[in-house]
C-alpha cells in the first residue's frame, strides 16, 4: 500500500484473504489470466444454471457486457475481487433470468397494481439507510431484502417468508464473507434480512450503481449515467416488486431506497406517476467525505489500488451531477405535493418527529403496534453502534471551496429551505 494513501479509509482484510490474493499475483506472473472477465462465459454459466429456453434479452447482454468490459479494462481487481465479482454477475444474470420465465409463464404477474409506492431518496450519508429501516417497521410497509434480491427463485411465499433456502444460503454467505473480512461489516452494516437498496434491483438489470461501488469502473458510470436507459430500467424495477407480489407476500404499499434514483426522477415518476418520494439533505461538505470513505473502503476490498483521491473526485462528480438533474426534473414534473424534504439535522435530533411530519405530509396512519416497533427499533440502533466513520475532504484531496463551487445549486436550494447546518 502507498504511503501517501489515507489508510484508515481502507478495510482491514484478514490472513486468508491476503494469502488468495498474493495466490493470484503469482499465477498472473505465470501467465494464467486470473483477473479477467468473460461476458460469454458468464451467460451461458447463467443460461445452464436457470434451464432457460430462448434468447437472453439484448439489453442485459449489452449492460453486461459493458461491465464486463469496463471491470477489465479499469478496475485493477485483485483475486478476490475477480472470483467475487464473476461469481456475483453470474448469480445476477441467473436470477434474473429465473424471474424472466415466470413473468413469461404467467404474464398476468404484470397487470398487478403497484399504488403508491415510496421512495425514500438524497445522497448518501443522509440518513436515508436508517430512515428506511426504522420505516420498515411499519406492519404496512412491504420492502426488498437483501436475499430477495439475490436470489429471489423461488418466488418468496408467506409460509417459508423467514426461513427458506434462499435466505439461509445468503445468511451462510454473509457469514463468510464477515469472517473473511472483519471489517467489512463496521464500514457497511447488512444482513440477509435487512431493507435492500433499489440497487439490487437494477443491478438484475445490469443497469446500476452496484458495481461501481465496488470498482473503479469509470467508462461503465459514463454509460450508466449518460447512455443507459433509465426508463426501461424503472419499467423492470416495477415488473420485479410486481413479482415479488405475486408469491402472496404483500403489504399496503412498498417501501424503497436508494440514493441514485435522484438521477432518473422522470423516469420514476413516468413509471410511477402516484409515488411519493422523500428528499433527504445535508451539506455537501459532510456528504461528499463520507460517501468517497465508504467507496474507497469497499473498492479496497476488491482491488489493491484503490486511490481515495480519484474516488473523492470522481463522487463530488457524480453526485453534484446527480442533484443538478434531480433539480431540473423536479421543475418539470410539477410533482411537488408528492415530493417532501427532510433535514438530515432535524432527523438526527428527533426522528420519531420525522416520522411524524412524513405521515402527516403523506395523509398516512400509523398505528400503536408500528410506533412502537420503530421506538424499540431506535432504542436497539443507536447512533455509533456499528462504529463512527467521519472523514474530512482533506482525506480525498479535496476542499471546502472545491464543494462550495460544484454544489452552488444545492446551497442556494438549502438557503431557500433555511437548512441549518
Amino acid at each position: 500500500m502507498e504511503s501517501n494513501q489515507k489508510e484508515q479509509v481502507f478495510i482491514e482484510r484478514s490472513r486468508g484473504l491476503n494469502i488468495m490474493n498474493g495466490a493470484g499475483k503469482l499465477l498472473n506472473r505465470l501467465g494464467f489470466k486470473v483477473y479477467t472477465l468473460d461476458a460469454r462465459s458468464i451467460i451461458k454459466k447463467a443460461v445452464k444454471d436457470a434451464n432457460y429456453q430462448g434468447e437472453v434479452p439484448s439489453g442485459l447482454v449489452a449492460g453486461l457486457e459493458q461491465l464486463v468490459q469496463s471491470i477489465n479494462k479499469e478496475s485493477r481487481i485483485n483475486a478476490f475481487g475477480s472470483i467475487a465479482l464473476t461469481g456475483l454477475l453470474k448469480r445476477t444474470l441467473t436470477s434474473r433470468l429465473k424471474v424472466e420465465q415466470v413473468l413469461q409463464s404467467n404474464p398476468s404477474i404484470l397487470d398487478r397494481k403497484i399504488t403508491a409506492p415510496v421512495f425514500i431518496i438524497g445522497m448518501p450519508r443522509t440518513g436515508t439507510t436508517i430512515l428506511h429501516s426504522l420505516l420498515h417497521e411499519d406492519v404496512n410497509h412491504r420492502s426488498p431484502l437483501a436475499w430477495e434480491c439475490l436470489l429471489p427463485s423461488p418466488v418468496p411465499e408467506p409460509s417459508t417468508f423467514t426461513d427458506n433456502p434462499q435466505l439461509n444460503m445468503i445468511k451462510k454467505e454473509f457469514g463468510q464473507l464477515f469472517k473473511l473480512v472483519p471489517d467489512f461489516q463496521k464500514k457497511h452494516h447488512m444482513t440477509a434480512e435487512s431493507p435492500q437498496e433499489c440497487i439490487g434491483i437494477t443491478a438484475l438489470d445490469f443497469n446500476s450503481f452496484q458495481t461501481c461501488a465496488q470498482v473503479y469502473i469509470p467508462s461503465y458510470l459514463k454509460w450508466f449515467s449518460e447512455v443507459s436507459d433509465q426508463l426501461q430500467t424503472m419499467r423492470f424495477h416495477r415488473s420485479f416488486l410486481q413479482y415479488l407480489e405475486s408469491g402472496g407476500v404483500r403489504s399496503e404499499r412498498w417501501l424503497l431506497k436508494t440514493p441514485v434514483h435522484m438521477m432518473r426522477l422522470s423516469a420514476l415518476f413516468d413509471v410511477y406517476p402516484d409515488a411519493r418520494v422523500i428528499m433527504t439533505h445535508r451539506d455537501p461538505a459532510k456528504v461528499v467525505p463520507s460517501a468517497a470513505s465508504l467507496i474507497s473502503s469497499v473498492r479496497s476490498l476488491y482491488s489493491d489500488y484503490e486511490e481515495p483521491a480519484r474516488s473523492g473526485k470522481e463522487q463530488l462528480d457524480f453526485w453534484k451531477t446527480s442533484f443538478d438533474r434531480f433539480m431540473a426534473d423536479r421543475a418539470q414534473l410539477n410533482k411537488e405535493d408528492q415530493i417532501l424534504d427532510l433535514h438530515f439535522n432535524d432527523f438526527v435530533r428527533d426522528q420519531m418527529a420525522c416520522v411524524d411530519k412524513i405521515y402527516s405530509y403523506f395523509n398516512w396512519s400509523l398505528d400503536d403496534t408500528s410506533r412502537s416497533r420503530m421506538k424499540s427499533f431506535l432504542v436497539s440502533n443507536p447512533k455509533g453502534k456499528h462504529g463512527s466513520h467521519e472523514y474530512s475532504l482533506e482525506d480525498f484531496d479535496l476542499s471546502k471551496d472545491e464543494v462550495s463551487k460544484a454544489f452552488q445549486n444545492y446551497y442556494s436550494f438549502l438557503e431557500k429551505m433555511n437548512y441549518e447546518k
